[in-house]
């Protein structure tokens, strides 16, 4: 029946019906026989349950009310639930910010809870009173707190539970039932009975335990939701468990209670109101728990027989009533199936969050019930209570909730639940880690809910969980008609949940455990959970090899895009980022499972990726998802993978489960596994501990978590308690027993199985080539390939060759846009390719784009727009294919090199990567994505290059038609030929190089052509016979022989032709070639069918330059027409020109062999060819040397001297023969041989080869007077291999003429390198010859010497001959380049380097042509030279002036550049003189160097100054010494400017351009005085001179002041000395009125060393043994102390010591070092104020400029501001401190160089620096300009002005008006070049010099005349 007890004043409300307002809800409480009107609720709670509350009461209000704010909410929230973005928070109407930290400071603080109920508007029993008492008399919704204390406490309700004879476990209070009945006639426990059943400390508690018998639990009568409970097994780890209860719930008594084992946890959910009447709601099954804390939860119970749940609920309704509870509550029982037995646990005195599942069985809202119970509302007349009992839901009618009268079963139904609700609790915790908690923000939150499966959470994404909230954070609920039902629900539901965040979850180890049998069977205890985490169970994951490939992907992926996202904010702050940013290689190491995967990571593609992995590969395909996550395409499979990091290890979710991938842990590092705070120390700092032992607790989310070592060792602590700690913190070291014993992980030593593509590609032709040009196109943007270029290219072709693409094509168009077409349009295109197809024809793209354009002719133009649109994709296709397949093809590698071109032009023709990233980013401003495309596209250039190289040789650039270069590809290739950087000069030679090819026959063309040639010469029709073979025909061989084009690389083919014959003419065309520069005097054959053919024959060297009337000689010429002198190649003999040549005839012989075996077999043979015959000499003493004096009919190069003028002379002019009689020792023998392709040796081996094999015949060789033995190695597609051996060097081979034929040696100029030691240093490229000489006079004097000869192919077209020199020379050039910079590696440090290019062949054309060429060829590679530090290069060529009888001229072409900025080019010719010899004659005014010099004449080493010189260009700028130069030919510049805007008008150039005088001080005068001083023998690292210019304005002379830092003088410091003359020299220009110049190149002021002291002191270590622990101090022994009173005369100023004796030795410890040279220290910083002050006055006084000439830091940056004019070099920073100390101080790498900290793009765009140049010699040309605008000096006129500078008539017109629209100003102000013509502007033509462009891009600043 329905209680209705009487109510104390107290239980009711201060906002009464009767003085509450006028409102919905009022209304409501008083119909319903309520009290106090409700309509705000704070909520003292957070999280999960706080969300719940608010969402089940605002459901009830909107049902109720039709407002689901009906009812506010006011929330309490802690700084850290604000900073994660609580779910609660938001939900609220109202928030008060309370103190954060733990529970006892926020919402478990009565008196905070108080007052905060009170300023708006729990477990614990003061709560309601306190609340009760306010002076609002707020209501508490919940019981009062007489039922808390007796019920709400785990003590007091089980001394009830005892009272009322429910049963329950042993435990520390057994037997106690002492009660007593308060003022209300409620039961209450009595203070001596509840401290009688507490445990009050550890021993009490451990001698309960040992009463009750292991295993226990240890509890905290206020714990709840798995804190402040502990399960304790052994008597050894009570104490620990007991004091972490203590520690998790502050101030709580504790009791001890029997474990059971084998039990399930039931609950019976009791409501109950403040009138007596209570009820059962059913109950719940809560029996899945981890560490006693609930993770499933059931509704109804099952388990247990329904009669025996019938009594547990009558049991709880009891107790309920006992105590006067109200509101709703929960009883726990422990209930064992076994014998159907059950025990009282607890009684929860509130809503426990799994409510839900107890709402749905029964149909009661919980929450709101809660709320209307607390208004006074009797459970009779709660709706859904009467629904319940199958009463009117509307009705006032009293319910006998327990059945009493007999009547009630007619008139009322008995509750049942409805079905059966799983649910499933969500916490932030790695159930892998025993479920440890952790906080951290949450990413994405993805639930569906649906009508049988819903749920709440706490945090929504970018939320988060505090390391002080709990670790719940969600709850999902599964409904169905039975468990079952439910079961599959909800595991479908956890399959389809997505959560990411910085924290692990339960989700995936929730499938597992729903899914096991266990649970489907209902079979499970308490302790089940806990059992299988002890045996390791875990959630289901991934494949292992999934997991690998997947982790590494995403890693390599986050890196990269890390990466970029630097770069990107880097490029947003104004940096150049570093290009290491761009990277695509990533290497990736992590530990999945214990084992250790290493892979190598390729970036393919914008999405594409290649794993390495111990040499198996996989590709896979990577997209960013919208939510931080990766799609990876793997094998045609998608998988949405995310990671996270945490301690030492990456999470990865994949397919929604979770795998680990870790790092290598250091077990000496004791940290932190979590966010938290270290509440004690389980051992002492010091201590030894053992691998497993605890040694710490935190608390992280509430729970207490022990730390434990991974091994033994001893702990040293680093933090203290109450520490608060982040993830991965240290809180101590472990040093190691024994280091060795630590477990590494073992590396996979496997492959990974094979993988398809990551998507599905098709076959389909159309299909492989659109894969094929992705890969193509991926490479060319920079990614790598991992397709060689070479094959992709290849299937490429082919595939763009296949007749079928274009039907593929243009189908795939078709059937995407068919249902979108017209049908007659339709119909007319699928016509044309039906009736193409059925005949085989072409492609009718001309017939299909015709009926394309006759459909949209006949539309309106409306419908033609639209339709245009859509037919779009097909006219494409169908334009591309119009001219045919080929031109399709052609189209398609156009648009590639294009898309190289695109990203490349503008780092071509920037100075360096920074200057060309800014351009960059000027140019695409508004396209961010695009510069950074670019920037990894640049970043890939080495690898795009082979790409591109490989393109070069399959494209087909040659019109099949007219046979001429097809101009589209000309286009391009021009284009690519103009690409001038460095990284691209590869693909521009080659591009240059295939424009040349295309106008030479292609190599099977001229094996055709020779072959015919060969043949013919060989062959002769006979009538009657046919066909016969004969000799060779000179006559029919002649044009092979005298062509000036190269044959070889075609001739050495037919050297081994299966035709005897063929071979016989082949080798005579290469004697002939080879001996070019000799009279063939017979020529013999041997064509004995025993063996092979062989050729003999006799000659005499020819007399002239270089061999100019090579193949002028008839074949049959005689002997007496042939006055000549032997080869040069020999150099032994000298003739008189009247002796007879017979004696001085040679023989040679030559053999060409299939085999080495077949050589073997026909040496002999070879070698009877040669007679024998002269009179034996030694050859020793008659063996060419360089002691060999020239003579006078010697070819030029040939001449070798033994004096250093190359030339001895007597005094009658003539030469005196040789007085030796001439060696038998001057025949010759050359082999060819053929190699196999795939011979294995290299070249050294060959020659240790062929060595022996001539010295196994030396005797043989002797005897028949063989002077010299060549071999000529050939392996097909490769340069022959030349090696030759030489009588006088004991037939070792000659390896200074490797791989040249000896006859050509001579060509090379060796003999010019006599003043050097050289060396071969041998290269892939045979037809580079280079040499690395050391001084004979100085070794630290090293170059390298390049000689390479040129002999050119024919060329198809007219190029002009001019123009296929500079490319030529261009593509050696760079090939020369290539071989340097891998040289300069090994031998570093070498300086002056020499280039010589010799062109074989004689031309026709004018050679004033050439130096125009030669400028252009030294613009484009002149800094790659220089930094090579190639000083010198000449290029030698034969020109026919006259007829072709007459005999060619030699040209030198000579470049030198040892200043760096100012090469001088000069010409000359080869003359002899009026003594015969061969000299330089120069072709310049005034004469060049060499003017005068025999040709012969040797290098000379270096002078003096080249290693200062060298010093400074490697630092960037110019010798100090070498900038008059620059002055010098800045002016030059200046007056040819002049001469250009005079035009025809003459303009008179002084014949003195400058002179130049050096300010030195004179002590005797004590001043400055102009000196004409030597360079390089200044005594500081400061120069000045005085330098008069005779500029076009001032043709009589201007004197300006410069001064500079030599910065190869103690790296251009500032020093005492260099502050004095700095300050001299610019008092001097002030004194003087003139402009000062300062060259600025420096390191800031000066910090010296004592050098004195550097080589003397020694350490005194802290441990000898061990340096590495640092010294004590340092000292002079007494002997070392005695060298410096030696050095010091007797008295020690350097250092000052004081004297020790350790062991009997004595030490002068140094105390102070002074140093005996002044300006060591800070006396270096004193001169920098008077320099500084004397800059400012200047600036004041007269004109400064500077110009940063290197770097400027501290003091000589400072000096380039005071000075205020600035001109700054590119690559040259002006700074204050350098970028690696700046980093330093800012503990991360900011800068990556100085130039980010003082570049031109910090000082230039911000108007520091006036003008930027790209070099020394554009900034002094700078300066001389603006000198033009600046008087002579202080109170001259203002503007110098000469006749010269009078270029416009004074009363001219200006021409030039400025558009009505925006215009640039400039153009106005200079002038403006049109296609009318030249339009003045307001100022003389030529006149404006901008300053100051970079800053301020608004305003227009410079200087001009009128």
């Amino acid at each position: 029946m329905t209680r209705s007890k009487p109510l104390p004043k107290s239980d009711i409300g201060g906002n009464t019906v009767d003085v509450a307002t006028n409102h919905g809800v009022r209304d409501f409480v008083k119909d319903h026989g309520g009290h106090t009107v409700i309509t705000r609720v704070l909520i003292a709670n957070n999280g999960i349950a706080a969300v719940k509350e608010i969402r089940s009461v605002r459901q009830w209000a909107y049902a109720t009310f039709g407002d689901e704010r009906a009812i506010e909410f006011v929330v309490m929230a802690t700084p850290e639930d604000l900073k994660v973005n609580a779910e609660y928070i938001r939900m609220a109407d109202q928030y008060v910010e309370v103190p954060g930290g733990t529970n006892n400071n926020n919402y478990a603080n009565v008196e905070l809870i108080v007052d905060v109920a009170e300023r708006t508007g729990a477990h614990n029993p003061l709560l309601p009173e306190s609340l009760r008492s306010s002076k609002s008399k707020i209501v508490f919704i919940g019981p009062p707190g007489s039922a808390m204390r007796s019920l709400g406490d785990k003590i007091s309700s089980t001394i009830v539970a005892q009272h009322a004879e429910v049963p329950t476990m042993p435990w520390s209070g057994d037997g106690i039932k002492d009660t007593f009945l308060n003022d209300l006639g409620h039961l209450e426990v009595p203070d001596n009975a509840y401290q009688e059943a507490t445990t009050h400390n550890m021993e009490q508690g451990l001698k309960q335990a040992l009463r009750i018998g292991f295993p226990v639990m240890v509890k905290a009568s206020e714990g709840g939701g798995g804190k402040g409970i502990r399960m304790v097994s052994k008597e050894t780890d009570f104490a620990s468990a007991f004091y972490q209860c203590q520690a998790e719930v502050p101030g709580s008594p504790i009791f001890i209670m029997k474990l059971a084992g084998e039990s399930r946890h039931l609950e019976v959910q009791v409501l109950a109101d403040q009138y007596g009447n209570a009820i059962s709601l059913f109950g719940r099954d809560c029996s899945v728990q981890r560490r006693h804390q609930k993770i499933i939860e059931e509704a109804p119970v099952s388990i247990a027989k329904p009669e025996t749940f019938e009594r547990m609920e009558k049991a709880a309704v009891r107790l309920a009533r006992l105590v006067g509870y109200v509101s709703a509550g929960t009883v726990e029982y422990l209930y064992t199936p076994a014998d159907d037995k059950f025990y009282f646990l607890e009684l929860n005195p509130r809503l426990q969050v799994e409510h839900p599942t107890t709402e749905m069985v029964s149909g009661v809202n919980l929450p709101a019930a809660q709320l209307l119970v607390s208004m006074g509302i009797p459970l009779h007349r709660i709706r859904e209570i009467r629904h319940l009992y199958g009463m009117d839901p509307n009705g006032t009618s009293p319910i006998d909730f327990e059945f009493s009268s007999p009547q009630a079963i007619d008139v009322q139904r008995k509750p049942q639940p409805k079905g059966h609700v799983i649910a499933v609790r969500i916490t932030a915790e790695n159930p892998e880690a025993g479920f440890k908690p952790s906080s951290g923000m949450m990413q994405s939150l993805n639930f569906r809910s649906s009508t049988n499966v819903w749920g709440y959470f706490s945090v929504s994404a970018n939320g988060g969980l505090h390391e002080f909230a709990d670790s719940q954070f969600g709850h999902i609920f599964s409904y169905g008609a039975n468990r079952e039902q439910a079961r599959q629900s909800m595991v479908v539901a956890l399959k389809e949940i997505s959560i990411r965040g910085d924290f692990r979850t339960t989700v995936e180890y929730l499938v597992r455990l729903l899914e096991m049998p266990d649970f489907r069977s209902n079979a499970f205890t308490t302790a089940w959970l806990d059992r299988l985490i002890s045996d390791h169970l875990t959630a289901e994951r991934p494949d292992p090899e999934l997991a690998v490939i997947c982790g590494a992907t995403c890693m390599a992926h986050n890196d990269s895009a890390r990466l970029l996202g630097e770069f990107k904010l880097a490029m947003d702050r104004g940096q150049a980022p570093n290009k290491a940013l761009l990277k695509t290689t990533f290497l990736v190491e992590f530990i999945y499972e214990g084992v250790r995967y290493r892979f190598i990571a390729n970036r393919t593609g914008p999405t594409g990726w290649i794993l390495y992995l111990n040499g198996s590969k996989v590709s896979v395909g990577v997209r960013a998802l919208s939510d931080g996550g990766a799609l990876v395409l793997l094998d045609g499979k998608s998988h949405a993978c995310y990671t996270s990091a945490e301690v030492g290890a990456t999470r990865l979710l994949i397919n929604e489960r979770t795998c680990l991938l870790e790092e290598e842990v250091d077990p000496t590092q004791l940290r932190s596994p979590s966010p938290g705070k270290l509440v004690r120390f389980l051992v002492d700092s010091g201590d030894h501990v053992k691998c497993g032992e605890a040694y710490a607790e935190i608390e992280v989310m509430k729970m207490y978590m022990q730390l434990t070592t991974t091994e033994d060792g001893i702990v040293q602590f680093v933090k203290q308690p109450g520490a608060a700690l982040a993830a991965g913190e240290v809180i101590g070291i472990l040093t190691l027993d024994d280091p060795t014993k630590v477990k590494h992980a073992k590396p996979f030593e496997g492959q990974l199985s094979a993988y398809g593509p990551p998507q599905a590609y098709g076959n389909k032709t159309h299909q492989l080539l659109r894969r094929s040009l992705l890969l193509l196109t991926n490479a060319l943007d920079g990614f790598e390939s991992h397709v060689p270029a070479a094959q992709l290219l290849q299937q490429v072709t082919e595939l763009l060759q296949v007749s079928e693409l274009p039907f593929l094509e243009i189908g795939e168009v078709l059937s995407a846009l068919n249902s979108r077409l017209p049908a007659r349009l339709s119909a007319a295109l699928n016509a044309e390719l039906t009736r193409a197809q059925q005949c085989g024809a072409e492609f009718p793209a001309q017939e299909m784009l015709a009926s394309v354009d006759s459909y949209l002719n006949e539309l309106s133009p409306t419908d033609a727009l639209t339709l245009t649109a859509t037919v779009e994709p097909i006219r494409s296709v169908l334009l591309g294919y119009q001219d045919g397949l080929a031109a399709h093809e052609r189209g398609t590698f156009i648009s590639l090199l294009q898309r190289y071109i695109d990203a490349e032009a503008i780092f071509s023709q920037s100075a360096n990567e920074e200057e060309g990233f800014f351009a960059l980013r000027e140019k695409s401003r508004d396209q961010p994505e695009k510069i950074i495309e670019t920037m990894i596209s640049h970043a890939g250039v080495a690898a795009k290059n082979k790409v591109v190289l490989a393109m070069l040789d399959v494209i087909r650039p040659v019109n099949l038609q007219s046979g001429g270069l097809d101009t589209k590809y000309e286009e391009v290739l021009k284009r690519l030929t103009a690409l001038s950087g460095r990284a691209t000069a590869k693909v521009a030679l080659k591009a240059r190089e295939v424009l040349l090819q295309c106008q030479v026959p292609s190599l099977d063309e001229r094996i055709r052509q020779m072959e015919h040639i060969l043949k013919s010469s060989v062959t002769e029709t006979v009538y009657g016979s046919g066909e016969e073979y004969r000799t060779p025909s000179y006559d029919t061989i002649k044009d092979l022989t005298v062509s000036n084009y190269y044959v070889f690389d075609v001739l050495q083919s037919f050297l081994y032709h299966a035709n005897p014959y063929i071979r016989l003419a082949a080798l005579e065309v290469y004697v002939r070639r080879a001996y070019h520069m000799y009279s063939l005097v017979d020529f013999d054959y041997l064509t004995d069918e025993s063996g092979p053919f062989m050729v003999h024959w006799r000659f005499i060297l020819q007399d002239d330059s270089s061999g100019m009337f090579a193949g002028r000689i008839s074949k049959n010429s005689s002997v007496s027409d042939l006055k000549r002198i032997m080869s040069v190649s020999d150099l032994a003999f000298a003739v008189d020109k009247d002796a007879d040549p017979e004696q001085y005839l040679r023989q040679g012989a030559m053999a060409s062999f299939d085999t080495f075996a077949e050589m073997e077999d026909n040496f002999l043979r070879l070698l009877s060819l040669i007679s024998a015959s002269g009179t034996d000499y030694n050859s020793r003493a008659e063996s060419p040397a360089l002691g060999m004096r020239p003579l006078n009919r010697f070819a030029p190069m040939s001449a070798l001297t033994s004096d250093s003028t190359g030339a001895r002379r007597q005094s009658s002019g003539t030469v005196t023969p040789n007085s030796q009689r001439p060696t038998r020792f001057g025949h010759v023998i050359n082999i060819a041989l053929q190699v196999p392709q795939d011979d294995p040796f290299d070249d050294d081996t060959w020659s240790q080869r062929l060595q022996q094999f001539t010295a196994a015949h030396a005797s043989d060789l002797r005897e028949s007077g063989i002077r010299r033995l060549t071999y000529v190695l050939q392996r097909s597609g490769q340069h022959p291999g030349t090696f030759t051996f030489r009588e006088n060097n004991d037939f070792q081979e000659d390896k200074t003429i490797r791989h040249i034929e000896p006859g050509l040696a001579y060509q090379l100029e060796l003999p010019r390198l006599s003043n050097f030691d050289i060396r071969p240093c041998f290269n892939d490229n045979r037809q580079l010859h280079i040499y690395y000489g050391v001084s004979k006079q100085n070794s630290a004097d090293c170059r390298f010497f390049v000689r390479v000869l040129v002999r050119p192919g024919r060329l198809r077209t007219a190029v002009a001959t001019v123009d296929y020199l500079v490319s030529e020379t261009d593509r050696l050039l760079n090939d020369i380049l290539d071989a340097l910079e891998i040289l300069s590696v090994e031998y570093p440090n070498c300086d002056c380097n020499h280039l010589f290019i010799s062109f074989l062949p004689i031309f026709n054309l004018d050679a004033s042509q050439f130096e125009p060429a030669y400028r252009g060829f030294l613009e484009r590679h002149g800094k790659r030279l220089f930094r090579l530090r190639v000083t010198a290069a000449e290029i030698r060529f034969l020109v026919q002036t006259g007829s072709e009888e007459e005999m060619p001229t030699p040209f030198r072409f000579c470049i030198f550049n040892k200043s760096g900025f100012v090469p001088k080019l000069e010409n000359y010719v080869e003359m002899r003189d009026a003594n015969g010899e061969w000299v330089f004659q120069s072709l310049d005014t005034p004469a060049g160097a060499y003017n005068g010099m025999l040709v012969a004449t040797p290098h000379q080493p270096k002078e003096w100054l080249q290693p200062r010189r060298y010093k400074a260009h490697i630092m960037g700028t110019t010798y100090v010494y070498d900038f008059p130069d620059l002055f010098y030919q800045a002016v030059s510049v200046q007056w040819a400017r002049l001469a250009k805007l005079n035009g025809k008008r003459a303009v008179e150039t002084p014949r003195q351009l400058m002179d130049a005088r050096e300010l030195v001080w004179d002590d005797t005068l004590q001043e400055l005085v102009e000196s004409d001083a030597e360079p390089g023998r200044n005594p500081c690292g400061m120069v000045a001179w005085v330098l008069t210019l005779y500029t076009p304005e001032s043709p009589a002379g201007r004197r300006i002041v410069v001064i500079a830092n030599d910065i190869t003088y103690k790296i251009g410091s500032f020093g005492v000395e260099e502050d004095v003359l700095f300050y001299r020299a610019t008092q001097y220009a002030r004194q003087h009125g003139l402009p000062r110049i300062y060259l600025s190149a420096n390191s800031g002021a000066r910090i010296g060393l004592a050098e004195e002291i550097r080589d003397l002191f020694r350490p005194c270590w802290r441990d000898p043994e061990d340096p590495s622990q640092g010294f004590e101090y340092l000292y002079l022994s007494p002997d070392d102390y005695a060298k410096l009173e030696a050095r010091e005369e007797g008295k020690v100023r350097s250092v000052i010591t004081e004297p020790l004796e350790v062991d009997g030795e004595i030490r002068h410890r140094l105390l102070t070092i002074v140093g005996s040279a002044d300006g060591l220290g800070v006396e270096n910083l004193s001169g920098s104020g008077m320099i500084a002050g004397e800059t400012s006055r200047a600036y004041n006084d007269i004109f400064t400029i500077t110009l940063v000439t290197c770097r400027s830091v501290g003091i000589g940056a400072y000096l380039v501001r005071l000075g205020q004019r600035s001109i700054q070099n590119e690559g040259q920073p002006i700074i204050l401190t350098g970028a690696p100390a700046l980093n330093k101080v800012l503990g991360r790498e900011v800068y990556t160089s100085n130039l980010q900290l003082g570049g031109t793009q910090i000082m230039y765009k911000n108007g520091v620096s006036h003008l930027t140049a790209d070099n020394d010699f554009m900034g002094i040309c700078k300066i001389v300009r603006w000198l033009s605008f600046v008087p002579i000096a202080r109170g001259a006129s203002l503007l110098p002005v000469s006749l010269n500078m009078q270029t416009d008539p004074v009363d001219r017109l200006i021409a030039y008006e400025p558009p009505s629209g925006p215009s640039d100003p400039r153009l106005f102000l200079a002038g403006a070049d049109t296609e009318a013509g030249w339009l003045s502007g307001f100022f003389d033509r030529g006149s404006f010099v901008e300053t100051l462009g970079g800053w301020a891009r608004t305003v227009v600043a410079g200087r001009a005349r009128l």
